[in-house]
């Protein structure tokens, strides 16, 4: 089973808000296996924007933590049919444009999960599961991830 990682996930990995969820996140990214996850380049992009000005992270310090996350899990693109996809989930769904863009991007890479702390907990759409790793109790579809019964 494949899962995509949104910013929040990778953004608390980076130790941005929370150490508390940065230990959960690096926990969790530690039981996933790494084969199983990709990372949306639309990501990329919003974490660097995190790292320099929520985070105050250096430019260089934040391209470096994209280059990292690049070579740690694939990295998917952000293609014409993702774009026009995520035009039809903004549209038909009310999702904000570069959110839409992420969840697309999932479902063209043959993901069945995205965890994300920001989108709706449970929403399904082009077969992703949007999931909150934060929540209790834990995704049915997490566990099966995890190898937890």
């Amino acid at each position: 089973m494949k899962v995509a990682l949104d910013t929040n996930i990778i953004a608390y990995a980076e130790g941005v808000n929370s150490a508390e969820k940065r230990d959960a996140v690096l926990e969790l990214l530690r039981n996933v296996p790494q084969e199983a996850a990709i990372v949306p380049v639309q990501v990329l992009g919003e974490l660097y924007n995190v790292l320099v000005r929520k985070a105050g992270r250096s430019r260089q310090t934040a391209r470096d933590a994209l280059l990292s996350w690049r070579d740690a899990f694939p990295v998917t693109a952000t293609t014409p049919e993702v774009i026009m996809m995520a035009a039809d989930l903004a549209t038909d769904h009310r999702f904000g444009i570069w959110d839409a863009v992420i969840l697309s991007a999932a479902s063209q890479a043959g993901c069945r999960l995205l965890l994300s702390e920001d989108l709706q907990h449970g929403f399904t759409w082009g077969g992703v599961t949007v999931v909150n790793p934060f929540a209790s109790p834990r995704h049915a579809l997490l566990d099966a991830l995890l190898g937890v019964e």
